[in-house]
């Protein structure tokens, strides 16, 4: 049997198809295009807003693309999802490599589920700076929330995003509030120095920290503890917990050397064993509280509206980059400035420079 013939009668068993006239490319073709049509803009916001999963998850996909026929589609689908948006808590998670992170968000996303919350895990996974590449095994590690019929879990890359989140998770979080999920919780690549986007687009920011990992001092760095709004000591348990209620003290102190914060909420230091399931509900107690008095004192509105504000620019920032290095022009004068770096005829600020006054 010839490959073609082969492809035609997989085709038609597939499809349950047994007729004599499915015999030429045309019909395989025709056949093709049929079982790969996508859904309109109109069937996936009608699939969102029921709270279909399988909608969710083109739509999401739809927004992560760089495509701008795609572009325009997501566009579409999140401007009538916003309405139904707005309804959720979004809590931002994050903490060094192998601090627990999706180990802490499991537990805490089977918690809130027993509550009856609907929980949508936005996962970033690291993208590879070599090959582009990214593992996206969050599932894998969230094996028990992956099951539940009330939790969503999305992994992402991060592509070449700095911030440590997905360059298009501020609108995933809008779809999926659309579907009424009533908690969202992202987690990050990692803690780092640029990796803090996420603090503009959580309204409770909470740092995963170890004990015993020679990194309380390390931790302790202006720009991620003044955004915490807690900090959790993971791994409390076993012969951990003595380090862990030291570790406890020394953040507590350094907590009190910042100024006080606009929310007029003071930052807590928890400990958690994520893995025994320890110390999860004081932990949501927590936001509780914090989600009640920023509430109670405006801080959690205004909070949002500046955020919206910000990522106003940031997209105005990403189009801007996007159209320019997308011009023909320049990147034909970007290749010959690249060589004349090379073979050091210019230097990469006179490049920028002669790129930049392009018409």
């Amino acid at each position: 049997m010839s490959k073609k013939s082969k492809k035609i009668s997989a085709l038609q068993e597939k499809k349950g198809i047994n007729s004599p006239e499915i015999t030429d490319s045309k019909a395989v073709s025709k056949l093709q295009s049929k079982r790969k049509k996508q859904p309109s803009s109109k069937q996936l916001i009608k699939g969102i807003l029921e709270g279909n999963i399988t909608a969710l998850s083109r739509a999401i996909t739809l927004i992560e693309s760089n495509s701008p026929k795609h572009l325009e589609k997501a566009n579409t689908i999140i401007e009538a999802c916003l309405p139904k948006a707005n309804n959720s808590v979004r809590i931002g998670i994050t903490g060094v490599p192998g601090v627990g992170k999706s180990t802490f968000i499991e537990a805490l996303g089977t918690h809130l589920t027993g509550l009856n919350k609907k929980v949508a895990v936005l996962a970033v996974d690291p993208s590879s700076t070599i090959t582009k590449g990214s593992i996206l095994g969050d599932k894998t590690r969230m094996e028990d929330l992956v099951k539940n019929k009330n939790a969503f879990i999305r992994p992402s890359a991060s592509g070449n995003t700095l911030g440590g989140v997905a360059r298009k998770t501020r609108e995933t979080i809008i779809v999926c509030e659309a579907a009424g999920f009533d908690t969202i919780l992202i987690e990050t690549v990692g803690v780092g120095q640029s990796e803090t986007t996420v603090h503009s687009m959580v309204d409770f920011f909470l740092l995963l920290k170890l004990s015993g990992a020679g990194d309380e001092l390390q931790g302790i760095k202006r720009g991620i503890i003044e955004m915490a709004d807690a900090i959790i000591i993971n791994k409390a348990d076993g012969n951990n917990i003595k380090p862990a209620n030291l570790a406890k003290v020394e953040f507590n102190r350094a907590l009190h050397l910042y100024p006080e914060k606009a929310s007029k909420w003071q930052p807590k230091v928890n400990l958690c064993s994520a893995l025994h399931n320890e110390g999860i509900d004081s932990i949501w107690d927590m936001v509780l509280a914090y989600i009640e008095q920023t509430k109670a004192n405006t801080y959690f509105e205004t909070n949002r509206k500046e955020q919206n504000k910000y990522w106003l620019l940031q997209t105005i920032e990403a189009q801007l980059k996007s159209d320019f290095f997308n011009r023909e022009l320049v990147k034909s004068e970007l290749k010959k400035q690249l060589r004349r770096i090379e073979n050091q005829e210019t230097t990469p600020f006179a490049g920028a420079e002669a790129l930049l006054k392009l018409k």
